[in-house]
C-alpha cells in the first residue's frame, strides 16, 4: 500500500505504483487538466512521474508560482523546436530560464533577422495548438553521445561528454524534437499559452571568447496572456524610462569608444551627483564614520595578500613600473585595513568606522557593459567597520537604519531584504558563523524586517545582508549590503589590544547603502523617469522672458534665486514664449517663470510646474518659500 500525504495532511492510499497526474485524476478530473507538475518531498517531478513508494505530494496548477520556471523551460524547448524545424541545419546549445523568462542559443550559417523571430513565433504557436504530448525517457551517458551523434547535434554531444559516465542523462521528446533536460516540463505544449520572443543577441559558446559566437533568442513566457501583456507594457515604459536615452536627452552624461565603460559627466549630471554624496556625506558623519581617501594604484603583493588577486586577478587593470607590478584598484577594503593598521588600536577605540567615494576599476567584459548600470570605472559609498564580535549586532542594526533612512530620501520604502548565510567553501570556525548569522538575523528582526533566507549564499569570508529596492515598475535593484569578513583583516595583519591584554583580529563590516553611485543615478533616471525631485534636478528653475523688454527683470530673478541658492536657467532667446516652455518642459525642470509686461509692472512672476499646472502670479518672496519649503519635505 503506498500512502500519498497532501498539503491538507490528508492521505491517500493506492495499491500500486501509479503517476502523479493519477493521484490528480482521483481527486477531481478538473484539478487533473489543470495539474502541470508535482512536488515530491520538496523535488518538482513531471506529472508522469511513477510513484512507488510513500511521499508527501503537492499539485503544482497554474496558480503556483513554481511553475513560472516550468512553463519558461518547457517554451525554451518550443522555440527550439520551431527553430529545428523552420531552419533544419541549426545547431542546437543551451536554453535555461532566466529572470522573467528564458533564452537559447544556436550555431547556424546566417544571422537571424527580426522577420525570424516573427516566423519562429508562428511556428512556436502552431505547435502548441497541435497539443503534443511531451514525453521524458532515460538513456545512459553513452546512449545519450550515441542519439546526439545519429542526428548530428555536435553541442549536445559536447556537453554531455562533459558528464560523469556513470551518470543516467533524461531527455524530453515533443513530436520530432529530443532535448537533453532535467526537467520537469509541462506535460503537453497545449498549457503553453502566453509567450513572446523579445530579442537578438550574440554569445561566445560557453563564455568563452575564443569559441565560436552563437546566436541567443531570447522571450519570455507566462501563465495568461494578461500576465503577458502586463508585462511586456512593463517593457515598453522601461524603454521609455532607458537612463542612456534619457540621460543623453537632458544632457547629463555620454560615453564613447575612447573610454569603453566609463562615463564622461556633463555638469547637470554633476550636479545630481554632487547632491548625492552630499547627502550621503552628511548623514554617515552623524553616524559616526570618519571619511578617508587611498591611492588608485596599489602594489600587486597587497592584492596577493588579500586574496583579491588569485579571485579577481583577470579583472583587474594592471600597470608597471620600475620593476614592479601595480593593480588598479577594483575594490576600497585592503587600504582601510592599511589604514587601522597605523598605530595600537585598543578595545576601546572600537567600533572604528571608515568611509570613502572610492573610485575603483573593474576589466568587466565589453558585452556585459550597459550604460551606467554596469560599467568599469565606478564609485563605490564604500565603508569599513572594525569592531569586536560582541559589536556585531549592534553596528549592523545601525547600519540597517542607515540603509533606510537614506533610501527614504529618494522616495523608495519599498525594499526586498535578503539574507545570505555560510556557502561550503569558506573560512572561520563555525562557531565564528554561528555568531555571526545569528547577529545578523537578529538585528533584521530587532527591526520588524521580513527577509528572504538564502543559504549558502554568503560570501567565503563571511555572511551577508543584501537590500534590493523596488523601482515603480517593480524591477529589483540589488544596491545596499552589509558583509561580515573574518578573513581579510587577519591576512593582512589587522590587530587590536583586548580587555585582557591579548591581540585579536577584529571583525570587518563591509557595507554600502547604495554600492556604486554611477548604478544608482541610473536607477534614480528611470525610477522617475527624468523626472527628479526639486532637491535632486539639475536645474530647478527656469526664467522665461516674453520678449526683449523684459530681459532686465528676468535677468534680476535669475540672480535672486541663483543667490539664494537655487540651480537656476536663464532663457532669454528671441523664440517664442511658447517655444521655449515646451523646450524647457522636455528638459523636466520643476519649475518655468514666465515673465512678461504684466508681471514686470506688478513686480511679480508667473509660475507654471512642468506637469503643466499654471500657478498664477506670485510675488517672488512667495516662490522662494514655497521653493524652499519643497527642498525641506
Amino acid at each position: 500500500m503506498i500512502q500519498v500525504k497532501l498539503p491538507d495532511n490528508s492521505i491517500k492510499e493506492f495499491e500500486n505504483p501509479l503517476t502523479i497526474l493519477d493521484v490528480a485524476k482521483s481527486i477531481s478530473p478538473s484539478l487533473a487538466k489543470a495539474t502541470i507538475a508535482g512536488k515530491i518531498d520538496e523535488d518538482l517531478k513531471d506529472v508522469s512521474y511513477l510513484i512507488k513508494n510513500n511521499c508527501t505530494l503537492r499539485l503544482i496548477t497554474e496558480k503556483d508560482d513554481e511553475v513560472l520556471d516550468i512553463i519558461r523551460h518547457s517554451a525554451a524547448h518550443l522555440m527550439a523546436q520551431a527553430v529545428k524545424q523552420l531552419y533544419p541545419k541549426a545547431q542546437v546549445t543551451i536554453g535555461p530560464v532566466i529572470e522573467n523568462g528564458f533564452y537559447y542559443d544556436f550555431s547556424y550559417e546566417r544571422a537571424f533577422t527580426p522577420e525570424d523571430l516573427v516566423l519562429i513565433e508562428k511556428r512556436m504557436q502552431d505547435i502548441v495548438k497541435s497539443n503534443i504530448i511531451v514525453e521524458r525517457k532515460e538513456l545512459s551517458r553513452k546512449d545519450a553521445i550515441e542519439y546526439f551523434e545519429s542526428i548530428g547535434e555536435k553541442y549536445k554531444v559536447e556537453i554531455i561528454s562533459a558528464i560523469p559516465e556513470d551518470q543516467t542523462l533524461s531527455l524530453y521528446t515533443q513530436d520530432d524534437f529530443t532535448d537533453l533536460c532535467r526537467g520537469p516540463h509541462v506535460p503537453s505544449t497545449s498549457k503553453l499559452k502566453a509567450f513572446k520572443l523579445t530579442r537578438l543577441a550574440g554569445a561566445y559558446w560557453r563564455g568563452d571568447s575564443n569559441n565560436e559566437m552563437l546566436q541567443r533568442i531570447y522571450g519570455t513566457a507566462w501563465r495568461t496572456k494578461e500576465e503577458l501583456d502586463n508585462y511586456l507594457n512593463m517593457l515598453e515604459e522601461a524603454k521609455r524610462r532607458d537612463h542612456r536615452l534619457i540621460g543623453k536627452n537632458l544632457d547629463l552624461f555620454h560615453q564613447q569608444d575612447e573610454a569603453p565603460g566609463m562615463i564622461f559627466w556633463h555638469p547637470k549630471g554633476w550636479a545630481i551627483w554632487q547632491e548625492i554624496e552630499q547627502l550621503i556625506r552628511r548623514e554617515i558623519a552623524l553616524d559616526g564614520y570618519n571619511e578617508v581617501k587611498t591611492p588608485q594604484i596599489v602594489d600587486k603583493s597587497l592584492w596577493e595578500k588579500s586574496g583579491h588577486w588569485e579571485m579577481f586577478g583577470e579583472g583587474m587593470f594592471t600597470t608597471h613600473s620600475e620593476n614592479r607590478d601595480y593593480a588598479i584598484k577594483p575594490m576600497n577594503c585592503p587600504c582601510h585595513i592599511l589604514i587601522f593598521n597605523q598605530g595600537l588600536k585598543s578595545y576601546r577605540d572600537l567600533p572604528i568606522r571608515f568611509s570613502e567615494f572610492g573610485s575603483c576599476h573593474r576589466n568587466e567584459p565589453s558585452g556585459s557593459l550597459h550604460g551606467i548600470m554596469r560599467v568599469r570605472n565606478f564609485t563605490q559609498d564604500d565603508g569599513h567597520i572594525f569592531c569586536t564580535e560582541e559589536q556585531m549586532q549592534d553596528e549592523a542594526a545601525k547600519f540597517i537604519d542607515l540603509v533606510f533612512r537614506i533610501y527614504a530620501k529618494f522616495g523608495f520604502t519599498n525594499v526586498a531584504v535578503k539574507l545570505s548565510t555560510r556557502p561550503d567553501k569558506r573560512v572561520g570556525d563555525d562557531s565564528l558563523w554561528d555568531n555571526a548569522e545569528i547577529a545578523l538575523a537578529k538585528a533584521l528582526e530587532g527591526k520588524s524586517l521580513k527577509y528572504i533566507l538564502q543559504p549558502g549564499e554568503g560570501a567565503f569570508y563571511g555572511p551577508k545582508i543584501e537590500f534590493a529596492l523596488k523601482d515603480c515598475l517593480g524591477r529589483e535593484w540589488q544596491c545596499g549590503t552589509l558583509q561580515l569578513d573574518f578573513n581579510m583583516p587577519g591576512r593582512l595583519g589587522a590587530t587590536y589590544v583586548a580587555e585582557d591584554g591579548s591581540k585579536k583580529t577584529p571583525v570587518m563590516l563591509h557595507r554600502a547603502v547604495f554600492g556604486s553611485l554611477e548604478r544608482f543615478i541610473g536607477v534614480l533616471i528611470e525610477h522617475y523617469a527624468g523626472n527628479l525631485p526639486l532637491w535632486l534636478a539639475p536645474t530647478q528653475v527656469a526664467i522665461l522672458n516674453i520678449s526683449e523688454k523684459q530681459a532686465s527683470y528676468a535677468f534680476s530673478v535669475y540672480n535672486s534665486l541663483k543667490n539664494n541658492g537655487f540651480r537656476c536657467e536663464l532663457d532669454l532667446s528671441n523664440e517664442k514664449v511658447g517655444y521655449k516652455i515646451r523646450e524647457k518642459t522636455l528638459q523636466k525642470i520643476p519649475y518655468l517663470i514666465i515673465i512678461g509686461d504684466k508681471e514686470v509692472e506688478n513686480n511679480t512672476i508667473t509660475l507654471r510646474r512642468r506637469d503643466g499646472e499654471d500657478m498664477g502670479q506670485v510675488m517672488l518672496n512667495q516662490l522662494q518659500e514655497l521653493l524652499g519649503n519643497e527642498l525641506v519635505n
